[in-house]
């Protein structure tokens, strides 16, 4: 059985994530990294062709759903209702291969953020639920 160190991060726990991100300017910051990602990444040109030419919104979008979900405060609540991942992405196509394209361009932002690496390697793993409950089809 192995004993937790109390002195580590409880990732999840609290605002714990939220903190460890840099808070929503941390968050903000990852958010640019990770549209940037999409628009250079060959393999993210089918999910950059879901969005909207300028990015403004969707960038406010995934920021104010990260702050929230992080454990901070809920601005995508605030500002746009209640969060409908499913919902929100139903009008889609999207399946296995544009969720990995998604989260290719989150650990392309993820590897440019100064966030530790224990971190980085947690929240990866986490946001694959999102981007899953984000599929419209096999």
């Amino acid at each position: 059985m192995q004993i937790s160190d109390p002195n580590q991060p409880r990732y999840g726990d609290g605002d714990i994530s939220f903190q460890a991100a840099g808070g929503e300017a941390g968050i903000r910051k990852l958010v640019d990294a990770f549209y940037d990602a999409m628009e250079q990444l060959p393999e993210a040109r089918r999910i950059r062709a879901m969005h909207p030419d300028n990015l403004d919104e969707s960038r406010d979008k995934l920021a104010s759903f990260l702050c929230g979900w992080l454990g901070g405060p809920k601005r995508y609540r605030e500002k746009y209702g209640p969060i409908r991942i499913p919902a929100a992405h139903s009008h889609l196509e999207i399946g296995p291969a544009e969720r990995d394209a998604w989260l290719l361009c989150m650990e392309k932002a993820l590897e440019s953020q100064p966030f530790a690496t224990d971190f980085k390697k947690y929240l990866l793993e986490q946001l694959f639920v999102p981007a899953e409950r984000s599929r419209t089809r096999d």
